[in-house]
């Protein structure tokens, strides 16, 4: 189990880096990752949720094998686009429709260095996005209003006022 950083963390707002090396210790990050993604009862958890400014990021859809993400890079998005109500690991509690593309084109590597190509759509396009938003600084209420994001971020305060800056499930 890896701690999960939450709002108000500095890693949570970096750019993260390239891995270059793909290694055993790679494998057990992304391990260690897709277990504490399931522990928390997640559908995704990026690098930077657990203190790690690498371009890595899993995503485990119930129903569906889990996906480990290495070098994603997002290549094409749909115009259609779809409101959703999302939640992350590293705001708790905290829910806010986010308008995002109903489709994505995503490539990436494996946990061996190995290319893929994913087209994706539904609640899986909507994971990418969200995961691959954090290894750019980035959280999803960014997304919403201003006045929409401070509500969320007062929401998240009082519900989290007894809790550190980490937190594990």
């Amino acid at each position: 189990m890896l701690d999960i950083y939450t709002l108000g963390e500095d890693v949570l707002r970096k750019e993260c880096s390239e891995i270059k090396v793909f290694d055993s210790a790679l494998k057990m990050l992304a391990d260690a990752m897709l277990e504490t993604l399931e522990e928390a009862d997640g559908v995704g958890l990026a690098g930077p949720q657990v203190g790690v400014s690498e371009r890595i990021f899993v995503i485990h859809i119930p129903d569906n094998p889990p996906i480990v993400f290495v070098n994603p890079e997002i290549i094409q998005t749909s115009i259609e686009t779809s409101p959703y109500e999302e939640g992350c690991l590293s705001i708790p509690g905290v829910y806010c429709n986010v308008i995002r593309p109903s489709a994505v084109t995503i490539q990436a590597q494996d946990v061996t260095g190995k290319p893929f190509t994913l087209e994706a759509t539904g609640l899986l396009a909507r994971a990418i996005q969200h995961e691959n938003d954090h290894l750019h600084g980035k959280l999803y209420i960014d997304l919403l209003s201003e006045k929409d994001r401070e509500k969320a971020v007062r929401e998240y305060e009082r519900r989290n006022r007894r809790h550190g800056g980490r937190r594990r499930k």
